[in-house]
């Protein structure tokens, strides 16, 4: 293939794209850099895996320390499999279970030894634990005074309570920790070895909250019963699949991360349009060498059939020849671009030529459409050049003196 002054080089493309490429590979390290600081122990709250403020690792080393084995699980399929007598079973945020999932869990907790349910709300506890209501108006979390009789909470003490509050006129229950007047945790015995605890918020198991009062204490003895623990955190809602549906690539992005994609493409969409160059006349320029008109010609052509713009091909060509043609046939160059003017001038020279029964319909060829293909763009061009030699032989030469032409003069 050959290549002409117009073939851009190795070394040019190199400069024109590294920037691009400089940019892209610092946000792919960025990215991976990122992943990798926010892929240690982040794994949001209440999660005993997570050392940040909000988590709770610390509650599951302590308990770790007296023999009892935590499990984070994440469907509740999971939990209905291993819930059993010598689990305690935590459900941290029960409001992001969906009514099938509830209805499972419900026999899982009948299952196993201990439920613990952080923070269910009005919906959640009436599908999880029939017969009790939830206040509509969740209490702040501040210390707060035992109040009952319960030996897990008189050991404990004062502690950091309210969130949710509860109330049931169900038997064999433990109210404690009351807040206006209605209890923030909540036992329910079914039986010896099952009941359930409702806590109004998570808070006094985090990291940041669970050396204070007697929260410590409270934690232990709700979560430290049974020999193993099953820390169920449910997904975020939208975020599980449809069961037997695994789930791609994309949908392990994070919603945030889509947005911000979808910003920086419509940013780069609207920085090229900013720095397109728009097609138009040429420019004059003093240049240090001197370029061949052929060789300029070609590149324009060139640059003409890159950006696909046979319109302004097909109208170059035409004004040249207008502009070539009028003054042959007597036309100003003010008036040779108004089909009116110049068309019935070239007329009456085209009805002399001795073929004038195959003369063009002289305002399509010179004031026509654009070619629709490359094949009639060329087919346009040979038209053109016929047409003004036909023009030219028949014109008097003593009526205008014609320039020569020139073969590499470009229109």
């Amino acid at each position: 293939m050959s290549t002409t002054s117009t073939s851009p080089t190795a070394r040019q493309v190199w400069s024109r794209t590294r920037g691009f490429l400089l940019a892209a590979a610092v946000l792919a390290v960025a990215g991976v850099a990122i992943a990798a600081l926010r892929s240690g122990g982040e794994h949001g709250r209440l999660d005993p895996r997570s050392s940040d403020p909000h988590g709770s690792r610390a509650v599951a080393e302590l308990l770790a320390d007296r023999d009892i084995t935590t499990k984070v699980l994440s469907s509740t399929a999971e939990a209905t499999a291993q819930a059993g007598p010598d689990t305690t079973l935590v459900v941290t945020r029960p409001d992001r279970l969906s009514d099938d999932e509830r209805r499972e869990l419900r026999d899982a907790a009948q299952r196993s030894g201990r439920t613990v349910l952080l923070a269910p709300d009005a919906t959640s506890v009436s599908a999880l634990v029939p017969g009790v209501r939830a206040a509509s108006t969740p209490a702040p979390v501040q210390q707060t005074p035992p109040d009952c009789d319960l030996p897990t909470a008189t050991r404990a003490g004062d502690a950091e309570l309210g969130g949710y509050r509860y109330s049931t006129n169900l038997k064999h229950t433990d109210a404690c920790y009351l807040r206006q007047g209605l209890p923030s945790l909540l036992r329910l015995t079914k039986s010896p070895d099952n009941d359930t605890v409702l806590l109004g918020t998570g808070d006094p198991l985090t990291n940041e909250r669970l050396d204070k009062y007697g929260n410590a204490s409270l934690a232990l003895q709700l979560l430290g019963s049974r020999p193993h623990l099953l820390w169920y955190m449910p997904p975020a809602a939208g975020t599980a699949p449809p069961e037997g549906e695994e789930r791609g690539f994309l949908d392990l992005i994070p919603s945030g991360w889509k947005w911000a994609t979808l910003q920086l493409g419509i940013a780069a969409v609207l920085v090229a349009l900013w720095r397109a160059r728009r097609l138009g006349p040429l420019v004059h320029e003093h240049l240090p060498v001197s370029v061949r008109a052929s060789e300029a010609t070609e590149g324009r052509a060139r640059l003409y059939r890159r950006a696909n713009a046979r319109d302004r091909a097909a109208a170059s060509l035409r004004a040249a020849t207008r502009t070539r043609l009028a003054p042959l046939v007597g036309v100003s160059l003010s008036q040779a671009h108004f089909p009116e003017v110049l068309a019935p001038a070239l007329a009456d020279h085209a009805d002399h030529r001795p073929d004038s029964a195959r003369a063009p319909d002289i305002t399509t060829l010179l004031f026509g459409p654009t070619p629709a293909t490359d094949a009639a763009m060329i087919q346009l061009a040979d038209d053109l050049d016929r047409f003004e030699q036909q023009i030219t032989a028949v014109a008097s030469p003593a009526s205008v003196t014609s320039p020569p032409r020139d073969k590499d003069r470009t229109p």
